[in-house]
């Protein structure tokens, strides 16, 4: 199967893919961000996909993450590596940290998290909202393929919210009281929809600053760049050492989250709705 990676254009850049090829994929919920790009390394076949779009102009809330998700699922994608620029919600996790959050709350508003409805319920699963085998995955190749200088935390809370503002101290400071880790803006809805699609998901997050409740730093556009440009090397080193080494054996919950979810009877649920979703759920509507 394909590997997925979703992020910056940066990642593309650093990876060494061979035989690469470009695919405008068209889908029943609209155009990806951006054409996406697949190559070969270390003999896996890798899909990659910015969120943001080439010149990063599609903003967190209004990113194409159904359109994204369902066409690396169409180009048969199962595994999904996610990238993210976070905040820190705590001292000992300073910019220029890597996270591997096990945990996401979500705090966005304007997104819309499902491919079902339409005369079509699903209640899925979620209480580990990143996939626990790629997680840990990622977490031993961080550590792995970054240099001692680098500081790897495995596991915390990342608290997605709406954006595209930063933070009020008094968020801030509430999502500190909560014992959250990290702030960000694109995790959700994402994972959520990543495990609709039956898709392993999970994150290498970089931090950038420390959001707005540390008395003696405020967060700035120009902070982020510099401190996401920073992160860069070590990301890329991680997401191309995760690649390589791919357990041939790799296995994931999420590959059979859809089993049991389906809420309404097959008989009742609108054609129409059942054509968009056959890709997702056609087994499980036979």
């Amino acid at each position: 199967m394909t590997i997925g990676v979703i992020g910056g254009s940066g990642i593309y850049d650093a990876l060494p893919l061979e035989n690469t090829r470009t695919e405008s994929v068209s889908t029943p919920y609209g155009e990806p961000s951006e054409a996406v790009t697949i190559g070969e390394l270390a003999g896996h076949e890798v899909a990659f996909l910015p969120r943001h779009g080439e010149d990063h102009q599609h903003n967190p809330t209004d990113a194409e993450y159904q359109t994204n998700i369902y066409a690396l699922k169409q180009l048969g994608v199962d595994r999904v590596i996610s990238t993210n620029a976070v905040g820190s919600l705590r001292e000992d996790l300073p910019p220029q940290t890597l996270v591997v959050p096990d945990q996401i709350f979500d705090r966005t508003k304007h997104r819309t998290p499902t491919f079902f409805g339409d005369g079509m319920v699903v209640h899925m699963g979620f209480a580990d909202p990143y996939c626990p085998a790629l997680a840990g995955h990622l977490a031993a190749s961080a550590r792995e393929a970054t240099d001692a200088e680098t500081d790897v935390a495995e596991d915390g809370t990342y608290v997605c919210i709406e954006g595209p503002q930063f933070s009020t101290k008094a968020e801030s400071e509430f999502y500190r009281s909560q014992g959250w880790d990290v702030v960000g803006m694109t995790s959700i809805p994402e994972a959520k929809l990543a495990r609709e699609a039956e898709l392993s998901y999970a994150t290498i997050a970089g931090v950038t600053d420390y959001d707005v409740w540390k008395t003696d730093s405020e967060v700035s556009l120009e902070e982020v760049l510099e401190n996401a440009a920073a992160n860069q090397d070590s990301i890329n080193a991680t997401i191309e050492h995760a690649i390589r080494t791919m357990p041939e054996d790799f296995e994931s919950e999420a590959w059979s989250a859809l089993e049991g979810t389906i809420n309404t009877p097959v008989e009742a649920i609108p054609e129409e709705t059942r054509e968009r979703v056959e890709l997702l759920a056609g087994e499980y509507l036979e």
